[in-house]
């Protein structure tokens, strides 16, 4: 609906919503721009604290995923009028965990009655402006590598079906909690091997989120004008992931995000329907897809304790956009 509006023209904005990228940054100094964003649901967890973690860790999501470093936040709050406030506090005090350990300030917040809860935050934060990463600027060569595996979707449908295991919510929970903090201070040469020299190059960065990993993929695509072979073997999955594919638990954004996205994608006959279908899959506080020609990144990855894969390689624009092998 944005792009129905007068665009407005500022030289201070350096991204907009023109690429769909995960959030806005504007230049407010010459070695300093603002990174923005803004995040909020409804709960995909029975646990008031968990799902604040999960919030929060979203939330922060797309301020890793320009490049940048969280600083603030504000808190937006949905809560029923006549619920127990002792649940809105877990929530809050789980999103606070998030922050914390992100090391970005909560400084305040705005709620609102609603019959249903929602929860999340918009968060400001930093980075040089020569330094942004965005969806923009993929090249033919680099490789495409993804931080965490998918399936956060499809799990969290069958845990509102109570038909999930304790270990899919057990290893979905881990996921949706594990900040993108690491990946992005190891790319950017604050921790691990290029701490002590370089950082690593990286031409565009994106967060896997809710249009799943072919729906973020072809916003980069897109942006950088090229195409894009993927390994279906190698993209990692959550467990019990492809068992929730099969028993039917699919999230109505996946058939979205299908119905709105494949029409790029060619497959080889080798991949199965339900790999397919996983790759569709809306995910929450998903990992980093990251397009460089760094051979050596994802190893300093693995190294620093990120479960990086290589899925795929950016290739010359061409029809397909996407080829699934």
């Amino acid at each position: 609906m944005l792009g129905k509006l007068a665009r407005q023209h500022d030289p201070n904005v350096l991204v907009g919503f023109d690429h769909a990228d995960d959030a806005g940054v504007y230049q407010i100094a010459p070695d300093q721009a603002l990174v923005q964003t803004v995040d909020f649901f409804t709960p995909i967890v029975d646990d008031p604290y968990t799902f604040g973690q999960i919030a929060a860790t979203n939330s922060l999501s797309d301020v890793y995923a320009m490049g940048g470093r969280p600083l603030t936040a504000l808190a937006l709050v949905c809560f029923p009028d006549k619920a127990d406030l002792a649940i809105l506090e877990r929530i809050l005090a789980g999103g606070l965990s998030k922050m914390i350990e992100a090391g970005c300030t909560v400084i305040g917040g705005h709620s609102i009655r609603d019959e249903e809860t929602k929860f999340g935050y918009s968060v400001t934060g930093m980075v040089h402006p020569k330094k942004v990463l965005a969806n923009l600027g993929a090249k033919p060569g680099d490789s495409l590598l993804l931080t965490k595996p998918i399936g956060t979707g499809v799990i969290s449908t069958a845990i509102k079906k109570g038909k999930a295991e304790p270990s899919w919510i057990d290893a979905a929970v881990r996921s949706m909690t594990t900040l993108n903090k690491l990946p992005t201070e190891v790319i950017t040469g604050n921790v691990g091997p290029a701490a002590l020299g370089r950082p690593f190059l990286v031409h565009a960065m994106t967060d896997i989120t809710g249009f799943g990993l072919i729906g973020h993929l072809r916003e980069m695509l897109l942006a950088s004008d090229v195409s894009a072979t993927i390994s279906a073997a190698s993209v990692p999955l959550l467990e019990g992931a492809l068992e929730c594919v099969r028993a039917g638990y699919i999230p109505g954004g996946l058939n979205n995000n299908r119905d709105f996205a494949e029409c790029l994608v060619e497959y080889d006959e080798s991949v199965s329907r339900d790999v397919r279908t996983m790759l569709f899959d809306p995910q929450t506080a998903g990992g980093l897809l990251i397009s460089t020609p760094d051979p050596a990144l994802a190893d300093a990855l693995r190294s620093a304790g990120v479960a990086a894969v290589r899925i795929g390689e950016v290739l010359p624009q061409s029809k397909p956009r996407i080829k699934i092998e």
